[in-house]
């Protein structure tokens, strides 16, 4: 069993060529599709404080998602991620030992090279 602390993991996926309900319905399919990997948690995102210019629907922030996962699994995670929202454009948002690392891409390079700041960022290399 590990003792190392899980790896928290805030996407935000930011399409504005969908209306809001088609928002809610990507957000909500990436939801079930990240619920298949071995991993503590995934939930929307509850609207406590809603940030400026972000809009929610039903008491969840719109196009939050929020994973919680162990440092072990969370390549797999990131490389699912960099394959299904390759050319979408995401903030994602890493949470492990205490710090945060907050990246945004907009194309499949950008993606690619926040994922690899996120992995470097878990794993401390």
């Amino acid at each position: 069993m590990s003792s190392q602390p899980n790896v928290t993991l805030t996407i935000t996926l930011a399409n504005p060529d969908l209306d809001a309900e088609e928002q809610e319905r990507e957000t909500r399919n990436l939801l079930r599709e990240i619920k298949e990997f071995d991993i503590e948690s995934v939930e929307l995102v509850a609207v406590k404080e809603i940030p400026e210019a972000s809009k929610s629907v039903g008491g969840f922030l719109l196009g939050v998602l929020r994973a919680e996962v162990s440092i072990g699994n969370t390549k797999k995670l990131l490389g699912f991620l960099g394959d299904r929202l390759g050319n979408k454009t995401i903030e994602l948002e890493v949470e492990a030992n205490g710090k945060k690392l907050k990246v945004k891409a907009s194309s499949s390079q950008e993606l690619t090279t926040a994922i690899e700041q996120a992995q470097k960022f878990v794993t401390g290399n």
